[in-house]
């Protein structure tokens, strides 16, 4: 029996899973966002039938993809900047993002966003949010540490809404957060070990950023703050 690929970011392989069980992907042209989504990738031009386009913002993440994607010929994997993309107006039918725009930036990736879907096309987005509107200070220490901004659980559906997006989906997906950071630590542990020299600069840096936020999750109750939430919105 052929082992499911794990998807080592928040969410692991819930949030492709509730894409796949509540959209038709067959044929549809897919854009996927941020580094470490190549088997979420790989899963979904598998699903649809097509080859799925991957950008990434960085010269060390695109490097790292390509190495890891150097046997998949349906991912084609590009460095762009998500606020400015190259695509056309409407050229996806779905944009798939998993916890790579929960940061100060989301306003203009969400806009971006808009202008490269399709009328009435998708956009699968998972966010690490708030679970308490006032974090504590090594929340706050964390956030900054990772370059995150997230938005308050209450307020997630509003914000795409006045976004003109309709909400068709949303789950919270916060229970997979232990699994999640203890098994990447695992794994990126694991690729560091195995890369070339040149490579392991990248996962060092990932690794570190990682370990901290995983011991605060996992032995300083972190858990009571951050949680992680999936949305499946329609494009109005």
């Amino acid at each position: 029996m052929k082992e499911e690929r794990i998807i080592f970011l928040p969410g692991l392989n819930k949030q492709f899973d509730l894409l796949k069980s509540s959209v038709e992907l067959n044929n549809l042209k897919i854009l996927v966002l941020g580094s470490g989504s190549e088997t979420a990738a790989i899963k979904l031009a598998g699903t649809s039938g097509r080859e799925v386009e991957l950008i990434l913002e960085d010269y060390d993440s695109l490097m790292s993809s390509r190495l890891l994607l150097e046997n998949e010929s349906s991912v084609n994997v590009k460095m762009m900047d998500f606020e400015i993309t190259d695509f056309e107006d409407q050229s996806f039918d779905i944009v798939y993002v998993q916890g790579s725009i929960s940061n100060s930036r989301r306003n203009k990736i969400v806009k971006e966003i808009k202008r490269i879907l399709k009328p009435e096309g998708i956009l699968c987005v998972g966010e690490v949010v708030n679970l308490k509107k006032e974090p504590v200070q090594f929340i706050l220490d964390i956030y900054e540490a990772s370059d995150l901004n997230p938005l308050n659980s209450d307020e997630l559906e509003d914000y795409y809404s006045e976004r003109n997006f309709e909400v068709k989906l949303r789950k919270d997906f916060s229970e997979t957060l232990k699994n999640y950071y203890s098994k990447s630590l695992f794994e990126l542990q694991k690729k560091a070990k195995e890369l070339p020299d040149n490579e392991k600069s990248y996962y060092k840096k990932l690794l570190n950023r990682i370990s901290h936020e995983a011991k605060a999750y996992l032995k300083q109750g972190a858990d009571k703050f951050i949680g992680f939430e999936v949305l499946i919105l329609k494009k109005l």
